[in-house]
């Protein structure tokens, strides 16, 4: 058969069974019509010929390797910019994988490693991205004044021998934050550390992500039952979803000495589990397993990787502790499934998805009534309205954080989730100061590991007026979880407690830095606006003034108690005459 030396480019739309589910024939529509406009031109101008088309890729040849380098970064540029009038979840973009190598001649049809390495780059990367193999990279890094970046020795799917991958770096890459940008190594805890990265989903379906999502949230919440493990939040993390990823270079972003990656496979009633644990610093592969089973057997199968897992990091674990690490949130696994939907809402953090989510949780209680997790949670959901100020009936939301949280607190005396979500549904929206910090004490009781938790108890600590030992615990909650795409909530809430610690320049500066992260932080916009007047900068005081009256038109004097649910009266007194000298309205 024929062979030769060739570049190959594959290239595959992302989310293209979502697109087609919500809009088959506008899907088809725009997707020709970038192909007629912006694709298909530009792989003709610089030499490409277009072997094969699926419904959502295509293949194509290059004889000049600088060519179809060239091409692709010049493809998802154009894209980017025609695509960015378009919403979110409406918006076409493409992943791509270039590579150097010796196909077979098959017809008008291209075959060999050199096709499957391209492919297999395209798998890893990220929407509107591109990755090259090294030897790609080798002949085009002086010739282009694209940016990349060394994602290190991959191993590809079914490919025998690792390959080095260079991603891409565009202008919005570049600014992405810590998917983009290095970071210094964390040191390590003084205890067996571990992160959990998002487990490959597949099933085939990009609409079952939401279940491998959930079976990662699982298993990091039962090894954080292991007191004597230290255990990344999932919210750091799911920085890492989709992404190509090297272990050792997550290993010290993240501050790990162990790295469990894993993939789900759902099909029909069966689901299988695969995971690896690997040495972060060494890349050692310590231990793998595969774990099949019925779908009404999930948990269990949760619990033996967790149990695994743990076997493989401390050996002479007693099976006692493991045997704590076993929890199961409810035996209704339809009703799991809404609260794990559920828990893919709230990660959004905007009003439509708070919504959404509220309406899972409360689909997962109908269906199970002593699921105190989906209570909790509930709760987590009203607060989230009120710290964005999407209230729309204060005195009814607030019975209904208090029904939900006494449930979760009730049915839930094991469950550190509901107890720490019910513990500042209490005590933010409530008022339930004591009450609530009871809560999230025995929540942090029985999982330390928790950042959230650990983010509640510093509001509450705020609240109560002990600003030093609030900053003590919201800075346990950013080492549990330093790259949180809710980091803004942290920063809001050490804004919060330097403010009443006196410190108000520190005050603004966090409350800024948080505000620019999230545009709906009513606290932070407080706090800005305070601080702001304090220090005598009257136009930043003016200007979170205006932010303040947009997030919280009803907002006065009068009714700030309700806002901020602060103790001592020395405190409150401080903050309602900063509040005035900002321009709030008696």
């Amino acid at each position: 058969m024929e062979h030769r030396l060739a570049a190959i480019l594959a290239a595959d739309m992302v989310g293209y069974s979502r697109l087609m589910a919500a809009d088959e024939s506008e899907t088809i529509a725009r997707q020709k019509d970038l192909r007629d406009a912006l694709i298909d031109p530009r792989i003709a101008r610089y030499g490409g010929r277009i072997v094969k088309t699926t419904g959502d890729g295509l293949l194509v040849e290059f004889a000049s390797v600088l060519d179809a380098v060239q091409c692709a970064v010049e493809l998802q540029l154009a894209l980017q910019d025609h695509e960015s009038t378009v919403g979110e979840e409406r918006r076409i973009r493409y992943r791509i994988g270039i590579n150097l190598g010796d196909i077979v001649i098959d017809g008008d049809d291209i075959l060999g490693d050199g096709v499957n390495i391209a492919a297999r780059l395209e798998g890893i990367a990220e929407p509107g991205g591109l990755c090259l193999s090294d030897v790609v990279y080798q002949n085009v890094a002086n010739r282009l004044e694209a940016s990349f970046r060394d994602l290190g020795e991959q191993h590809l799917k079914n490919m025998s021998r690792p390959v080095r991958v260079w991603s891409w770096l565009s202008e919005a890459a570049g600014a992405a934050g810590p998917a983009a940008a290095p970071h210094e190594p964390l040191q390590l805890p003084d205890r067996p550390s571990i992160a959990v990265l998002p487990f490959d989903n597949m099933s085939g379906d990009p609409d079952q992500d939401y279940f491998a999502d959930g079976m990662v949230e699982e298993i990091i919440t039962a090894l954080s039952r292991m007191r004597w493990l230290f255990v990344i939040a999932r919210n750091s993390s799911f920085t890492y979803k989709g992404r190509a990823v090297n272990v050792k270079q997550v290993g010290e972003e993240l501050g790990v000495r162990y790295v469990l990656e894993g993939s789900v496979r759902k099909a029909g009633n069966r689901v299988r589990i695969t995971g690896q644990l690997i040495d972060a610093a060494s890349g050692t592969h310590l231990w793998a397993d595969r774990f099949d089973g019925a779908l009404e057997d999930v948990f269990e199968l949760q619990d033996q990787m967790t149990a695994s897992v743990v076997g493989a990091i401390a050996p002479r674990l007693e099976q006692a502790e493991i045997e704590r690490a076993k929890h199961k949130p409810t035996e209704s696994l339809d009703a799991y499934d809404y609260y794990l939907r559920g828990m893919a809402s709230v990660h959004l953090w905007n009003r439509e998805a708070n919504r959404e989510a509220l309406e899972l949780f409360s689909k997962a209680i109908e269906l199970d009534p002593d699921f105190a997790a989906a209570y909790g949670m509930a709760a987590r959901c009203y607060s989230m309205r009120k710290a964005s100020g999407w209230v729309a009936d204060a005195e009814a939301e607030i019975a209904e954080t208090i029904r939900m949280a006494r449930q979760a607190a009730k049915l839930g005396k094991d469950d550190p989730v509901a107890l720490c979500t019910a513990g500042v549904g209490l005590a933010f929206v409530a008022g339930e100061l004591e009450e609530g910090a009871g809560l999230i004490e025995e929540s942090l009781d029985l999982d330390p590991n928790q950042a959230w938790a650990w983010l509640f108890s510093g509001w509450v600590k705020v609240w109560l007026g002990e600003p030093e030992v609030a900053i003590r615990h919201l800075e346990h909650a950013i080492r549990f979880s330093p790259h949180d795409p809710h980091i803004f909530a942290m920063h809001s809430a050490i804004a919060s407690a330097h403010f009443f610690a006196g410190r108000h320049a520190e005050a603004l500066a966090c409350a800024q830095r948080a505000l620019r992260a999230n545009a709906h932080l009513l606290l932070a916009a407080c706090v800005v606006a305070a601080s702001a007047a304090l220090l005598g900068k009257t136009e930043e005081a003016q200007q979170a003034m205006d932010d303040l009256r947009r997030l919280a038109p009803t907002l006065r004097l009068s009714n700030l108690q309700s806002l901020f649910p602060i103790r001592r009266p020395e405190d409150f007194a401080a903050w309602s005459e900063a509040l005035r000298r900002a321009g709030l309205a008696a």
